[in-house]
């Protein structure tokens, strides 16, 4: 007889879920955002198993259960949402395939945080910088993506704008986070949003009333 000596897996069932495990309503998104930015950077791929959450960091590796017939996957956190009331996570299109979501669009889940991907933290990243600060998180030439990130900052921070601004001829949305009085004030909010997965870059507030959206 062969006893193995590797450690038990850990296991979560419907009736004894681990206590990090949270009941929620599973919706997905397709196509129509495929190839868009998430809220994370990354390009969403609807044939990769992440998800959107308000509040996980990104890079939390979940695991949800359609508890309506037990089927699990095992998902990654690269995005925010869902921005509709009574929805709790938004799984890609091959999460749901996985869990036989397709059909239904939406059911009750139970997710448990299973690790995190570490190199979604982010390091805070600085330009020469004088006078009134603030946070940039994303940069766009297509106004619905910084729109999106908008919105999906809004969520957890305040004082959430885009303002628009000409390079060589070219227009940029940039969204950015609050005005700072000096760099500690900034960074102290950027440090958070760092941890959480975002790419952060404290620069100077150039952008008056008339510039923003």
């Amino acid at each position: 007889m062969t006893i193995s000596c590797a450690p038990a897996k850990k296991i979560t069932t419907l009736e004894h879920p681990s206590m990090d495990a949270k009941r929620g309503v599973a919706t997905w998104y397709g196509s129509e955002f495929h190839g868009r930015p998430t809220a994370s950077g990354e390009i969403y791929n609807m044939y990769e198993y992440t998800c959107a959450h308000r509040e996980y960091p990104f890079g939390t590796k979940l695991r949800v259960i359609n508890l309506r017939n037990g089927k699990d996957v095992v998902c990654t956190v690269n995005d925010r949402g869902p921005f509709i009331l009574g929805r709790d996570i938004d799984l890609s299109y091959a999460s749901a395939k996985q869990i036989d979501l397709i059909g239904t669009g939406m059911t009750e889940v139970l997710m448990e945080p299973v690790g995190r991907d570490s190199n979604y933290i982010r390091h805070v990243k600085y330009s020469p910088i004088s006078g009134q600060l603030t946070i940039q998180v994303g940069a766009f030439k297509d106004f619905d993506n910084a729109i999106r990130l908008k919105q999906s900052l809004s969520l957890n921070y305040n004082n959430v704008y885009i303002t628009k601004t000409v390079l060589r001829g070219e227009t940029f949305y940039r969204v950015r986070v609050g005005k700072f009085k000096n760099y500690d004030e900034a960074y102290s909010i950027a440090k958070i949003m760092g941890q959480e997965g975002y790419k952060v870059l404290i620069t100077t507030f150039d952008g008056g009333l008339k510039d923003e959206i």
